[in-house]
């Protein structure tokens, strides 16, 4: 009887995968909006405006991270948003004048800057392709990788696209 053996090519061509979803934050993110604190949803007045943030619990921003936006066009003096980080200080683990989504991108990149990547050196690494993810992600990978890697590539192991070859 003739026995076929399969080879996975995948596997023997010794290629790598970076898939940048190990590397999203798992923190949950939310957003402190200014406007409900503005008199008339406006305007900042000093006295109402110290009011109404003290009377805020900002314990449930606990172990979060939390995006500071204003949803209405308001001009908002400085010292607003030393105050608001001033009583999230104890609670959130990150805080950003930007919405929720920029804060995600911002921690992931942060996380993805800072990662351990000498496991990919001397390697043929492929970046998992994804279409949800942001193309910032792939501009930060490539330039991560590029200077330790032998071959940098997109997409999935099984067909790649070749960006980089040493």
């Amino acid at each position: 009887m003739d026995q076929k053996i399969f080879i996975n090519k995948a596997e023997a061509s010794g290629i790598i995968a970076l898939d940048l979803l190990d590397y999203k934050p798992t923190v949950d993110i939310v957003e402190f909006d200014i406007r409900d604190h503005l008199f008339m949803g406006m305007i900042v007045k000093e006295k109402e405006f110290k009011e109404s943030i003290a009377a805020v619990d900002f314990s449930v921003y606990n172990e979060k991270a939390v995006g500071i936006i204003c949803s209405t066009d308001a001009i908002i003096p400085p010292w607003v948003y030393m105050l608001v980080m001033e009583k999230l200080a104890p609670y959130a683990v990150y805080a950003d004048l930007n919405n929720a989504e920029t804060v995600l991108l911002d921690l992931w990149k942060r996380r993805l800057t800072y990662a351990d990547l000498k496991h990919y050196k001397n390697q043929k690494v492929v970046v998992r392709a994804r279409a949800d993810h942001d193309p910032a992600l792939y501009l930060l990978a490539a330039g991560l990788l590029k200077p330790m890697v032998k071959t940098l590539m997109y997409g999935e192991i099984g067909m790649p696209k070749v960006i980089f070859k040493n």
